[in-house]
């Protein structure tokens, strides 16, 4: 005989306490681990399709590090450095941008912004807090970066957690499934399941588009000969698991530089003023690229690599973020994609079985 549903409820509470008070005491310590189960989660169905094609679990989680390192090291040698410094670059530019905005509007509306203006000054100091902060925020990520346990963390740590439960993932999934409680393992089974679905769609299929759109902003911008192109194709990229909003904020910031960089410009050479025409056709082109991105994303790349019911909505994830990131900090935000994913699936499988109980259908309910 099970026991009563009170009692049930009593202990699966306490083990969510648990886990709860676990993850808020150790948050920091639990940072490399489960960004190393999330890699092993990524990674787990390229080893399986690997196993299919007659590797070994062992040789085929070799394969996927050699391939991890040289990616890593490729990164590491050409993107990196070129990421850190124009991120640097973008981040002095700004009060000077802010500056060129304002000189800008005041030849075109005079009358509005004056040297004393209220907006003249909110602009300048906007670019000097973006210059502040953002230096600030970078210079602690980097010496961070630079300390030995982070390095540790970064370098060791998490690739070593990936390997391990890599190598392990199907042995893992089965002795969990053997400790299932025997009453309850099919739904937990069949919920599991759908959380998984969810979460691949959503984390595997959203990664990958997020992926081959930041690579392809941040090349094509690159090619166009935009300053601090990698830096918007990333950040355009890292954003586009919210539906418009990465093309937005990366097309916005895009556009906005190119303005900078190609509206007329005056220069002087040897004592000669030159005066720079607006190259239009290169503004367009940027605008086209983010355009034709949006395209992709929406018509190809989302419906193929997602699908249309991924089950996370967007405010939903974003509340998940917000809320998972205040309590609970980096880790947090870690957690916070699968855990909004589990609680997801089990409200809507709480619907379910409400609209299937009398509670729900009344008398009109009985056959």
């Amino acid at each position: 005989m099970g026991l009563p549903v009170g009692d049930q409820m009593k202990y699966w509470g306490i083990v969510a306490a648990i886990f709860f008070v676990l993850l808020w005491v150790l948050g920091d310590v639990l940072v490399p681990f489960v960004l190393g189960g999330a890699i092993a989660y990524f990674l787990d169905p390229v080893a399986d399709r690997l196993e299919r094609l007659g590797a070994s679990r062992m040789v085929a989680t070799a394969i996927i590090t050699v391939s991890g390192v040289l990616v890593f090291v490729l990164m590491a040698l050409l993107v990196v450095p070129t990421l850190v410094n124009q991120t640097t670059g973008l981040i002095a530019s700004a009060p000077q941008y802010a500056r060129d905005l304002g000189v800008f509007l005041t030849e075109r509306f005079p009358a509005l912004l004056d040297d004393t203006s209220t907006l003249r000054q909110s602009l300048n100091s906007i670019g000097a807090t973006i210059q502040s902060r953002g230096g600030a925020f970078l210079n602690t990520a980097l010496s961070s970066a630079a300390s030995l346990l982070n390095v540790l963390v970064l370098f060791v740590i998490v690739p070593v957690v990936s390997v391990y439960l890599l190598l392990a993932w199907d042995d893992m999934v089965a002795r969990i499934d053997s400790l299932l409680p025997r009453d309850h393992a099919p739904v937990i089974r069949r919920l599991a399941a759908e959380i998984d679905a969810t979460l691949a769609s959503f984390i595997r299929g959203m990664g990958t588009v997020c992926l081959i759109l930041g690579t392809y902003y941040a090349l094509a911008l690159m090619i166009v000969g935009l300053q601090f192109g990698l830096v918007v194709g990333f950040i355009a990229g890292l954003i586009t698991f919210i539906p418009y909003l990465g093309s937005l904020i990366g097309g916005a910031l895009a556009i906005g530089l190119a303005l900078f960089q190609y509206w007329n410009g005056i220069e002087v050479v040897n004592g000669d003023t030159i005066t720079y025409t607006t190259d239009w056709f290169r503004i367009g082109i940027v605008a086209a690229i983010f355009v034709a991105g949006q395209v992709v994303e929406g018509n190809f790349l989302t419906p193929k690599l997602v699908g249309n019911s991924v089950g996370l909505h967007p405010v939903w994830l974003l509340l998940a973020l917000s809320v998972f990131g205040s309590i609970f900090g980096f880790i947090g935000m870690l957690i916070a994609v699968p855990v909004a994913a589990s609680i997801g699936v089990v409200i809507r499988f709480g619907v379910e079985q409400y609209k299937s109980s009398r509670l729900y259908q009344g008398l009109s309910g009985r056959e």
